[in-house]
């Protein structure tokens, strides 16, 4: 089964962000090196990083009128940073791969959801 690992940053200190000064060197080279990890998984399909929230913008069509709005309606602890997809047997290897991202232990958070094939 495929699961999309949904990385919610959170507090997670990033390399775009001023926080990430506040990580030691080696605290700094244990996230590259965790990422670098998880992407050589083979099960492990590399999704990519988002820009950060007040940069998206919001579609929606009410009575066939296009609507936009300024980045997403959430609390940015909620705000997707990055996703990844993860073939694996079974939930649970998906749940200890979501636990090695490095947001989950930083202030972040990790959505483990089974992605539906041939749905359509």
């Amino acid at each position: 089964m495929k699961y999309l690992l949904l990385i919610h940053q959170g507090t997670t200190p990033t390399p775009r962000d001023e926080s990430w000064k506040d990580l030691s060197q080696e605290e700094q080279n244990a996230v590259y090196a965790a990422y670098k990890e998880i992407n050589e998984n083979p099960g492990v399909t590399s999704g990519l990083a988002l820009e950060p929230p007040e940069l998206a913008t919001t579609v929606r069509v009410q009575d066939g009128k296009t609507l936009t709005t300024d980045g997403p309606f959430v609390e940015l602890k909620e705000a997707v940073g990055g996703y990844l997809i993860f073939e694996a047997d079974d939930l649970d290897a998906a749940i200890e791969l979501a636990a090695k991202i490095p947001a989950a232990s930083l202030g972040g958070a990790i959505e483990v959801r089974p992605i539906m094939e041939n749905a359509w």
